[in-house]
């Protein structure tokens, strides 16, 4: 199944901070996984987030784009 690929925003330097926090959680609970159950660590939740900040800045430039545009 295709998907289709939607166009990365540009990140705010605090977006690009929590973003590398949660990715850093994300690893050392990767790492604390003892592999022995077949790697059930969850990790949706910091997905979620990631993904919340992902969207938000998507719709920070929406609004941007539109003031610009507005301006004109």
């Amino acid at each position: 199944m295709a998907r289709i690929e939607e166009r990365e925003p540009k990140l705010t330097a605090g977006e690009k901070a929590k973003v590398s926090w949660y990715v850093l959680r994300m690893a050392k609970r990767g790492l604390a996984d003892d592999r022995v159950r077949g790697g059930v660590v969850d990790q949706s939740d910091l997905e979620r987030k990631v993904e919340r900040i992902i969207e938000g800045a998507r719709k920070r430039e929406e609004r941007e784009a539109k003031a610009a545009r507005k301006k004109q």
